[in-house]
């Protein structure tokens, strides 16, 4: 009797179980090279099936040595493209073709293979599968409690929890006896295959060495080596279910998510309960008529049958909105928007009118709001986003409106400086605290408000004095400093030798600079400062730019040697023959520009939009012959 046993069977031990039995007994058993490459890939994968299978191989080759059975071994190997497309029958195929050639009986624990097979005309013997780890509940939900949020268990360690209120969480060992690696082996193993054949469960992701299920309200990551260092299981859920009326400006915020559709971040630090927020807000839009969906990754938000849950189509989130859009819903709960993908697909969906709810980690509510500076145009965001909502230890903590108006921005004077400015306001006083624009061609966030409690700088003054300060600094070789005097004056200490290059040839050079800044500069020496000690401060910026370092003015000798500056969208890039680290003049038709240190890469790079910069591109532009010789002391 020939016997051709399957992958499925030798995982399951399903031949030496038969050759005990009697079955089996003086059997040429045919084992093809294809089910050894696949036991082997699904072993190196740390697949506890091929360390099964290739126990049952070793287990026939006993049997054959004491002459029980004959063993051999045929055929060839599948190819890595068969082995990693196992799921769609290439092994399979290669397998039935050994049992039709050997006319031997097909063994196997998989019904398709099974059917196939008898389609084909090969007899086969179908056994049922082992049922391996599978439980009927979960087998660590005894470490919950009614106010446990989440258990921490890993292999060779004492068990853990979160247990209290939102807000008042403490982390507590829950048992003396730490967990053996045999025990979560089987709690890893029982969980997944729970989730895989429960109508209360899935499995949402599975990699090599990390699955996350869902089963019922509980969301579990189960990690293995090679991912983790040991088997470590992570359980999580909800510990609280509250409607829209249990929180501060609940009638505001019913009436404002009613009135239309709008765009809301809902932001926190992780358990603060935003998604228990976000599920409060879902059940009042749905309650009040609202076609409402979600999308999640992983889908774990509490929600009634009414409220589809979708995941990411295909492994994308951007796939799902493809999706969303052609279901026409009114509003989506995203849980949670975290990385730039996520950023655009919201703002995509927000743009074509549906209205969108966004679960955001922050520390700050301002924080949920800039996150998405520099992900979306800047004028776009409060088309997107028009309330930001801050939970804090399961509370609504801070409510923000955001706008956007064309105005000079608080702490400016200048008429010429009006631009789009975004105002963050109070939901509850309609005071703006903080407002967002572009300044000297940076987008700042400015804290609205005069000299803190503490003595410290408002916003608007500390980015004021940092952009003089850079300004400066770029046609300076010395020590900086920068006094406001108000919201548009200035007084700039230097040294004397940098006196006359910041002013420039007759007041060009700081007029520039005052007129991109709006704010009227007095540029003095370090001795003219109150209290000056006459010896000066500090040293020059870093290295490698001439955007930190500046110069004392023309200097004689030869012209040095003559370089070709590159012109990025960033930076003029001037390449020199110095050492990393020298002092270097750069002149233009001998006429002397700026000083700089040689960076990384034997170059200097200035920052385009600087004062030296366009003076550089100036010469350029025109010309001029630029050249680099060593600096004097």
């Amino acid at each position: 009797m020939n016997v051709v046993p399957d992958t499925s069977a030798v995982i399951d031990g399903r031949v030496s179980e038969r050759v005990a039995d009697g079955t089996y007994e003086g059997a040429t058993v045919v084992v093809p090279e294809a089910v050894v490459g696949e036991l082997e890939s699904q072993a190196n994968d740390g697949h506890d099936p091929g360390w099964d299978g290739l126990s049952e191989l070793q287990r026939l080759a006993e049997l054959a040595d004491e002459g029980t059975i004959s063993l051999s071994y045929v055929g060839r190997r599948p190819r890595a493209a068969e082995t990693s497309a196992a799921s769609e029958g290439d092994v399979d195929a290669i397998i039935r073709d050994v049992a039709e050639d050997h006319d031997a009986t097909l063994l196997t624990s998989d019904v398709v293979q099974a059917e196939v097979a008898r389609a084909k005309g090969i007899d086969v013997a179908y056994v049922e599968p082992v049922t391996r780890g599978v439980v009927e509940e979960l087998p660590i939900a005894d470490y919950f409690t009614e106010e446990t949020m989440s258990v921490h268990l890993k292999a060779g360690t004492r068990p853990k929890a979160k247990r209290g209120t939102l807000g008042e969480m403490r982390y507590e060992t829950i048992e003396e006896e730490p967990t053996s690696e045999e025990r979560m082996s089987e709690w890893a193993t029982a969980i997944v295959n729970l989730a895989r054949g429960s109508n209360d469960g899935f499995v949402e992701l599975s990699e090599e060495g990390m699955d996350i299920v869902q089963y019922r309200n509980y969301r579990i990551a189960v990690a293995r080596p090679p991912f983790a260092d040991g088997i470590e299981i992570t359980a999580v859920r909800p510990i609280a279910k509250t409607v829209l009326e249990d929180y501060e400006f609940a009638d505001e915020l019913r009436e404002r998510f009613l009135e239309s559709k709008r765009g809301v971040l809902i932001s926190g630090s992780p358990g603060a309960g935003k998604s228990t927020f976000a599920q409060a807000v879902a059940e009042f839009l749905n309650d009040s008529d609202y076609a409402v969906k979600t999308m999640e990754k992983p889908r774990d938000l509490q929600v009634g049958p009414e409220i589809t849950q979708y995941g990411a189509l295909g492994g994308d989130m951007a796939n799902t909105a493809d999706s969303l859009l052609l279901v026409r819903p009114d509003y989506t709960i995203y849980d949670e928007v975290r990385k730039t993908d996520d950023f655009e697909v919201f703002a995509d969906m927000r743009m074509a009118g549906v209205g969108m709810v966004g679960v955001v980690h922050a520390s700050r509510a301002i924080d949920a709001l800039q996150r998405l500076v520099g992900r979306v145009e800047l004028g776009m965001i409060p088309q997107i986003v028009d309330t930001v909502v801050y939970i804090e230890a399961g509370k609504v903590h801070t409510v923000y409106d955001v706008d956007t108006e064309v105005k000079v921005p608080e702490g400016l004077t200048a008429e010429d400086l009006a631009r789009p400015v975004i105002r963050v306001r109070d939901f509850e006083t309609g005071r703006a605290d903080y407002e967002i624009y572009t300044f000297n061609r940076q987008v700042v966030t400015v804290p609205i408000g005069g000299e803190g409690e503490d003595g410290t700088e408002s916003g608007v003054s500390r980015i004021a004095k940092q952009e003089i300060e850079r300004e400066i600094r770029s046609v300076a070789r010395g020590h900086v400093d920068v006094e406001l005097q108000g919201r548009d004056t200035a007084i700039v200490y230097v040294e004397e030798d940098d006196i006359s290059y910041v002013i420039g040839k007759g007041g060009g050079r700081i007029s520039d600079i005052e007129n991109r800044l709006g704010i009227d500069i007095d540029v003095r020496t370090h001795d003219e400062r109150p209290n000056a000690s006459g010896d000066g401060a500090g040293g020059a910026g870093g290295a490698g730019t001439a955007s930190d370092a500046g110069g004392a003015g023309p200097l004689g000798g030869d012209r040095g040697a003559v370089v070709q500056p590159e012109i990025t969208s960033r930076h003029v890039v001037i390449p020199v023959e110095e050492d990393v680290g020298e002092t270097v003049e750069v002149r233009a038709d001998d006429e002397y520009l700026f000083t700089a240190t040689v960076g990384r890469g034997g170059e200097i790079q200035v920052s385009r939009g600087s004062a030296i910069a366009e003076e550089l591109e100036d010469a350029i532009d025109r010309k001029r012959t630029i050249s680099v010789v060593p600096a004097r002391g």
